[in-house]
């Protein structure tokens, strides 16, 4: 599933975000869009979901343009950043109402038990902890079994437990073809498990490579480093 932007322009009254954004990710692997708070990622991800229209440019997945249809979102499954539902909503309502507007096949239960959920099902959302929410933003996310993965930071709130049961889950999900596209400031994560990074500022792109292409162009052996070496030049 190869998704292509090309020359995406938005502005948001007079902040604009993204600036003449260009740049392709590949079938199969993991994608990890780098860069500070504002630069523009979560937009990004927003524009392959069809929730931010671009000004101008375009997306395509697989030679199919966007252009503000929906067919294809079937396809995607989406971890925002911040997820939002009826506090009063058990857990068990939850996932039950998610799988209803779908209507596919779903693999919750799996999911369930990867995340150690079972005790919190009968559990209002209200009285749950940021942790665990994640979790079941996390079932969620994975249930659909779609081949189109994107994530807001995924790692958010997650105790170590979880974090590595996460990373397992989305190796496998790779080696099964799956096509990931994620944000996360957790360097280790990302060195772990992206095929490939693109690094954004303002809404412009300024690296998309391997990460050893990236320590090698920026001449750093540590990823955070490297990261943080872009972000000092063009800051300077």
């Amino acid at each position: 599933m190869l998704i292509r932007f090309e020359h995406i322009y938005k502005q948001f009254g007079t902040l604009k975000v993204l600036d003449d954004l260009s740049f392709d990710c590949s079938k199969g692997g993991m994608l990890t869009i780098l860069g500070p708070n504002g630069s523009g990622k979560t937009t990004v991800l927003k524009s392959i979901l069809g929730m931010v229209i671009p000004d101008s440019g375009s997306i395509s997945i697989s030679g199919y343009q966007l252009n503000g249809a929906a067919n294809y979102r079937n396809e995607i499954d989406y971890l925002p950043q911040i997820a939002r539902f009826p506090e009063n909503l058990l857990v068990n309502e939850l996932i039950s109402f998610i799988k209803k507007l779908r209507n596919r096949p779903t693999r919750d239960k799996e999911l369930i038990e990867l995340f150690m959920l079972e005790p919190f099902l009968n559990k209002k959302l209200s009285n749950l902890s940021g942790g665990t929410r994640q979790k079941i933003n996390l079932v969620l996310a994975f249930m659909f079994d779609s081949p189109l993965i994107v994530l807001d930071e995924p790692t958010t709130g997650l105790d170590p437990n979880a974090l590595v049961h996460l990373k397992s889950f989305i190796k496998e999900e790779k080696v099964r073809g799956k096509t990931l596209i994620v944000t996360s400031h957790i360097m280790s994560f990302v060195e772990e498990l992206s095929d490939e990074v693109a690094f954004i500022l303002d809404g412009k792109l300024y690296f998309k490579g391997t990460i050893d292409e990236l320590k090698t162009q920026t001449e750093q052996t540590n990823l955070e480093r490297a990261v943080a070496s872009i972000l000092e030049a063009e800051l300077a």
